[in-house]
């Protein structure tokens, strides 16, 4: 019989044995709950009715009317809850005596009666009540039965699957799995016997099918094995770009031709030898594997091809999953270096034109303000008011152009490696103070507060005053453009560590999320924020932030506003 086809039945037997319980148990206890309802609606309210009729007739000679009424009122909740045989009789009986009492109420056999008649109806009720309370326990007895004896057969049917099923199940898996451990182990001459006909049978069958083409795969699969590592290894050193293959103890497993060409090392120096050994002789080698699991965003220059060319090097880790586990293990990097020399050259082309577009435009640019301050003065003529608006148009134009050629300068030193820092111990105080003063004239033209938060006694930091400055500067003004007339710009500045912070927030319409990794990039701008600069400031705060060994970020929420902030190592 098919395992499927015993629990099917076994598991099937038990749940038609369960449900079996349940029902009994549910219809006795519903009997049992109506046999009790059915004392406390037929019989307790009948004593109830009585008791009150017995009050109110002690009380008739004191309060008559208040007392027959009372009387009243439960003689007629008892007829409408005549439940026993021979009450409706004597509650006829009592009908009559009430209509007696309440012509004469002084007349004493009339009370006698009408005791009488109440006391015989109290007693066919406590007599119902001893009836039925005996028909209940009956019926609880006999519940009592059922459950005992259906629970019984559960109870032997879930025994014996307890005992035998565990056992029929977990024995051929056990055996199946050390049979599975040998084959992993590489003894592919490891069968399974199972004679049962059953699924562990199919399965031994298809297991020992399965072992004896792994066996046979085993003796023929060495040739395809050395022709597919040959083949990698012609794959691998036909590409353009250098790489070097590491295991987890940094020993070389593969370099192609151009890896040795930039190292200036021969294929036998280097294939299995440890890297870190290499390095000691080998300066290149030895920035490569300083942080061979990390990726480094400054590209490398390095004399290849008759010239410096510029190579960005990327780490490539090399997990695999062993057979029949679950975790991947690490088993050494690549590392590939990608050629990016044309790019770069493309790159100093490009920063060399805006360099000296910028430097000459800043001449005319001063011409033109120059020519405003003439055409201001009352000796070169009087200006209405069109001509006026028009030179003040020119001024506000020549403003922002002399604005986005000194970004475009300060862009092409950074990119050139030319920017000078002169790093010396600053006042973060004096920072904020000069930075708040610079925008203080923009903030009060939109009625913007701008308050400043700062912990006691804050240290002193290395940094060049000006261009930690002009970042803060450049924070606070693109904070005053976003915020709306009348709001409140909060500047912190705290100590994190051994480290200063820097904080600019805004209550502006903030940053969608997607943006917020892009803020920092050159020419970048908000898609539906005003056109109003260049988009180069952030990129070029996060440039001098950065030659400063400091470290800029944004924290913003659409809708919620945003706070720019840098870091600087304290004295």
């Amino acid at each position: 019989m098919k395992i499927k086809t015993k629990l099917n039945l076994s598991v099937g037997l038990l749940f038609v044995m369960i449900v079996i319980l349940s029902l009994v148990g549910s219809y006795y206890i519903f009997q049992i709950k109506k046999d009790t309802q059915n004392i406390l609606t037929a019989n307790y309210n009948t004593l109830e009715y009585s008791r009150n009729m017995l009050l109110a007739l002690d009380a008739i000679n004191t309060d008559k009317d208040k007392a027959v009424a009372a009387f009243e009122t439960n003689l007629q909740k008892q007829v409408d809850n005549i439940t026993e045989p021979g009450e409706d009789k004597v509650t006829q009986s009592l009908q009559r005596s009430f209509l007696l009492l309440r012509a004469d109420g002084s007349n004493e056999s009339i009370k006698s009666q009408i005791r009488q008649d109440i006391f015989e109806i109290m007693k066919l009720n406590m007599v119902a009540i001893k009836n039925k309370s005996d028909l209940a326990k009956m019926t609880a007895e006999t519940a009592n039965i059922w459950i005992a004896v259906i629970g019984t057969l559960c109870f032997l049917i879930a025994f014996n699957l307890m005992i035998n099923l565990p056992n029929n199940i977990a024995n051929p898996i056990r055996e199946l799995t050390e049979s599975i451990r040998q084959i992993a182990n590489k003894n592919y001459s490891e069968r399974v016997h199972f004679m049962n006909h059953n699924e562990y049978g199919d399965l031994a069958k298809s297991f020992n099918t399965m072992a004896e083409k792994l066996q046979e795969y085993h003796n023929s699969n060495l040739y395809k094995l050395s022709f597919e590592k040959k083949r990698l290894e012609t794959l691998i050193n036909n590409m353009h770009d250098p790489i070097i293959g590491l295991d987890t103890d940094n020993v070389i497993l593969f370099v192609n031709d151009e890896a040795l060409k930039i190292m200036g090392l021969k294929r036998a120096e280097v294939l299995g030898k440890s890297a870190t050994a290499l390095a000691l002789s080998n300066d290149l080698l030895q920035s490569l594997i300083r942080q061979s699991n990390t990726n480094d965003k400054h590209p490398l220059k390095i004399f290849a091809d008759g010239k410096e060319s510029y190579f960005e090097k990327e780490v490539v880790g090399i997990t695999i999953t062993p057979t029949g586990e679950d975790r991947t293990i690490a088993i050494g990097n690549v590392i590939i270096l990608r050629n990016i020399t044309i790019f770069k050259e493309l790159d100093f082309a490009k920063t060399n034109f805006i360099a000296t577009v910028s430097h000459e435009l800043k001449t005319p640019i001063s011409s033109i303000k120059l020519s405003l301050k003439l055409l201001e003065k009352p000796n070169t003529g009087t200006l209405n008011n069109e001509q006026r608006q028009l030179i003040d148009s020119i001024a506000e134009d020549s403003e922002r152009l002399l604005k986005i050629t000194g970004e475009l300068l300060e862009l092409s030193q950074v990119e050139t490696g030319n920017i000078q820092l002169n790093i010396d111990k600053s006042d973060p105080n004096e920072i904020v103070n000069y930075a708040v003063e610079a925008v203080k004239v923009q903030a009060e033209q939109k009625q913007i507060e701008i308050a400043v938060e700062g912990d006691e006694k804050i240290p002193q930091i290395k940094a060049d005053h000006e261009k930690t400055s002009w970042v803060l500067i450049n924070f606070l003004t693109n904070a005053i453009r976003y915020s709306s007339e009348g709001s409140k710009i909060l500047v912190q500045l705290k100590t994190e560590g051994d480290t200063v912070i820097f904080k600019v927030i805004d209550k502006g319409k903030g940053i969608d999320s997607r943006y917020k990794t892009k803020v920092f990039d050159k020419y970048f701008q908000i898609p539906g924020s005003p056109k109003s600069g260049t988009g180069l400031g952030l990129a070029i705060s996060k440039e001098f932030i950065e030659a400063q060994h400091g470290t800029i970020g944004v924290e913003s929420e659409l809708g919620m506003g945003s706070t720019f902030y840098f870091r600087l190592t304290m004295v």
